[in-house]
């Protein structure tokens, strides 16, 4: 009788792909991810496969393009303004971009030691980064005004100067006063970003180092900047990146002016693409964009590796 029970005994039927899939503990990210997912690539995939397909059409504002293969970047190639639009990208970030992680870096170093009304000047560190980028481009074209400049008032009351400077007139003036009123707004999220990096930093090796007798310099030198490294390469990623593909700024100071003297890759594009109805040239200038962009984001992953370090792991 017993072996006849159990020989009539019903076994479980086996679960269902669908049903392991729902369960399974290691797909839960990832079904966690899915809107995530969905909105990139709505928003972000999408947009950027269709500026590579009319970089590579001759699309124009009302009009349906046709494929023209790579004839856009032909046309770019012998285009003098676009090389001069890439020299100023260029230049542009990486002046503005080596200024801001030095400034930034000095001002989280100082924000970091107990200062009297440390809140309040951690506050103001973050005023220009808070301050809407059209209205800082206001305030910087008052500044620069031919006419009116406070700058050149203050110089000439000092007796620096005889005459108004002509800040926006002459092409470099203009790319200098577009990259020190970047400057201006980028240091901040710099300074604020390492300031948290450096708030990470055990005391102790401070302590320890001191006791060694270290200086200043050979404390910053292997304690501050090694422990730095992996923030670093993110916060300046994405410094360039923004630096890189700046608009608001410049199309409000000076609109790629004088004689495009500040003209850079973004503003270019728009001008081409929007203002000029060449929706294919103007996607092309976008797309020659991506391979210097790819090359700060890989930059940064070989900076990322540092943090193995961190963890007492051995590099790859």
């Amino acid at each position: 009788m017993a072996d006849a029970a159990i020989g009539t005994r019903t076994i479980p039927a086996e679960p269902s792909a669908w049903s392991r899939l729902k369960t399974n503990r290691d797909w839960l990210g990832a079904w966690f991810m899915l809107p995530t997912a969905a909105f990139l690539f709505l928003f972000l995939a999408y947009p950027l496969g269709l500026g590579v397909w009319l970089s590579m059409t001759d699309a124009r504002i009302g009009r349906e393009g046709i494929f023209v293969g790579f004839e856009n970047f032909t046309w770019l190639y012998d285009d003098p303004v676009f090389w001069l639009a890439v020299f100023n990208t260029l230049l542009y970030t990486a002046v503005a971009s080596v200024f801001k992680f030095a400034i930034g870096l000095y001002l989280a170093i100082l924000l970091n030691h107990h200062l009297p009304f440390k809140a309040f000047l951690r506050a103001i560190v973050l005023l220009p980064f808070i301050v809407p980028t059209v209205l800082s481009a206001i305030a910087f074209w008052w500044m620069y005004d031919p006419q009116f400049s406070i700058i050149s008032w203050t110089l000439k009351e000092l007796g620096l100067i005889t005459t108004n400077i002509n800040f926006l007139g002459d092409p470099w003036n203009a790319r200098w006063s577009v990259i020190f009123a970047n400057i201006w707004r980028g240091v901040p999220f710099v300074a604020i970003t390492l300031l948290a990096g450096l708030q990470t930093v055990p005391p102790s090796l401070y302590e320890a180092a001191t006791i060694d007798g270290a200086n200043r310099w050979q404390m910053f030198r292997h304690i501050t900047y090694p422990m730095l490294t992996p923030i670093i390469a993110v916060v300046m990623t994405f410094s360039v990146l923004f630096t890189f593909t700046d608009f608001q700024l410049i199309w409000a100071i000076t609109r790629g002016g004088p004689v495009n003297a500040t003209h850079l890759m973004a503003t270019l594009s728009y001008q081409r693409a929007i203002l000029g109805g060449y929706l294919g040239e103007g996607a092309a200038i976008s797309t020659a964009m991506i391979p210097f962009l790819l090359a700060a984001i890989m930059l940064s992953w070989f900076g990322l590796q540092r943090r193995k370090w961190q963890q007492g792991e051995a590099d790859d």
